[in-house]
This record gives C-alpha cells, sequence and structure tokens, in this order.
C-alpha cells in the first residue's frame, strides 16, 4: 500500500479506477471524459486517476493517429488536472519524457511493449512518481519481479503492475488471471487492464481491432481473482476515437460494467 498524491492510496481495500480516451484528442474531449469520470467515482465510491496519453508511438501504421505532442500533451493534461482536479497518469516511450512528464502525471505508465528497458524504468523510478508498469504481451507474469527490482533500485517503492493479456497466436490475446495472483506476490498492487486485454493487435490490418463485448466478463474475473485497480480506456463516441475505439467503452457501458465489479469488488474483500 503507497499514496499517489497524497490524497489516493492503493491496495488499503477501495477500488482504483485508471480511465480516460486512449490517446488526448482536444481538451474538450479530455474535460468531458474526465468530469463524466470523476461523477461517476464519487457515485461508485471508488477512487479515480484520468488517463490520456499524448503520444501513441507504438501505433501499427506510420499513417496512424500518434497525438499532439509532448509540450502540447502536457499542456492538455495540466489543464484537466486542474480544472477537473482530478489525479493524471500518462505514458512515457523514452527516458527524456520522465521528468517533463512527471511535472504534470501523478502516475508515469511504462507501455507494455516498453516493459523490460532498463534506461526508461530507472528514470521512471528516479522522479519519485507512482510507476504503473503493463506486463509485456510477451512476459510471464513472475519474470516482471525484474522490472520492479529496476524501478526499486531508485529507491521508489511505489510500484504497480498491469495485466494487459498476452500474445496468442496472431491477432489475438489470452488473458491468463493466475498472472494477478503472481505479480501481488511481488509485494507490489495490481491492476487489470480491461480494454487493452481485449484488443486483436493488428487485426484490421494497419490498425488494431477489439472484441469490446468482452470487456465485461474479463473485468468481472478479474475482479473475482484480485485487483487493486481496473484500467479502461473510455470515450464519448468509441466509433469515432483516433486511437483504440474498437475496445473502448462509452460512458454508458462503462458505468454499467464498473457498477458489476465495483459490487464483486466489495463481496470478495468482505469475504
Amino acid at each position: 500500500m503507497f499514496n499517489i498524491n497524497n490524497k489516493i492510496e492503493v491496495g488499503n481495500g477501495k477500488l482504483l479506477l485508471i480511465a480516460g480516451p486512449c490517446v488526448a484528442e482536444s481538451a474538450e474531449l479530455c474535460l468531458e471524459t474526465a468530469s463524466f469520470l470523476k461523477g461517476l467515482a464519487a457515485k461508485l465510491d471508488i477512487n479515480l486517476v484520468f488517463k490520456a496519453s499524448y503520444d501513441k508511438a507504438n501505433r501499427s501504421s506510420v499513417k496512424s493517429y500518434r497525438g499532439i505532442g509532448l509540450k502540447a500533451g502536457l499542456e492538455l493534461l495540466s489543464k484537466v488536472k486542474r480544472e477537473v482536479d482530478v489525479p493524471i497518469v500518462t505514458d512515457i516511450h523514452e527516458a527524456y519524457q520522465a521528468a517533463p512528464a512527471a511535472e504534470v502525471a501523478d502516475i508515469l505508465q511504462i507501455p507494455a511493449f516498453l516493459c523490460r528497458q532498463t534506461d526508461l524504468l530507472i528514470e521512471a523510478g528516479k522522479q519519485g512518481k507512482t510507476v504503473n508498469i503493463k506486463k509485456g504481451q510477451f512476459m510471464a507474469p513472475e519474470d516482471m519481479k525484474f522490472a520492479v527490482e529496476k524501478v526499486r533500485s531508485t529507491g521508489n517503492d511505489k510500484i504497480m503492475l498491469t495485466e494487459r493479456g498476452a500474445s496468442f497466436g496472431y491477432h489475438n490475446l489470452v488473458v491468463d488471471m493466475r498472472s494477478l495472483v503472481v505479480m501481488r506476490s511481488l509485494g507490489v498492487p495490481v491492476v487489470f487492464d480491461a480494454t487493452h486485454s481485449v484488443q486483436l493487435p493488428g487485426g484490421l490490418g494497419g490498425s488494431t481491432g477489439g472484441e469490446r463485448h468482452f470487456v465485461e466478463p474479463l473485468s468481472l474475473a478479474a475482479s473475482a481473482v484480485g485487483i487493486d485497480a481496473i484500467f479502461m480506456e473510455v470515450h464519448p463516441n468509441p466509433d469515432k476515437a483516433f486511437s483504440d475505439g474498437p475496445n473502448s467503452l462509452n460512458f454508458e457501458d462503462a458505468e454499467k460494467v464498473l457498477t458489476k465489479v465495483k459490487a464483486l469488488y466489495d463481496f470478495t474483500r468482505s469475504n
């Protein structure tokens, strides 16, 4: 258990929601989504950290939309943080991004493809902020101990590990719920990424597909196994999202899924 921003504790028995659009498309979109999520979190009595990326450096095609960039993206996220009064998490892809991102973000997130990048992990750890490391689609859960050790080598023990599915043949992912148990045994809070876990990587040719109808059953299964936080990509109109639309949830579906997850989370914690 640790404190993210002097307000939110992780692993203390209160569910944490990490959610927002995949990419920070515009200030209007982020403000609308953050405001909705803040209201939903209050309604369900859960904690919230708002998520959006200023850059998506691992898109399938060079023609795919990546984002508005580091400087503009951090200014946008700072605006959301200030006006909606929510903590922020965003991805970093290179070591030089850690320090400027940490000036705005309460959590620095390491993308799954980069979870073995030593310089990136160490620089993130040096910032003193919470570091959320997504388990690579190619990684065994027990091997994530080495990523944890890299961050801990900086003296930073505020680390979370996220399950987001493992490669299963071509263009498909499968979630091994045992990984949540294994990663928790490393002494860190665990997160279930409910929307990236239903991706179909490269499944649309030059872009990634997804099966959002599986978000609910997988989220409930993870909650029953035991999680400290749940990660969801939420967008007012997923079919028009610039990135990860096929696996994102709209506001109505996000509320429906989270309501069930919260009920099951409370039941398992009390029993």
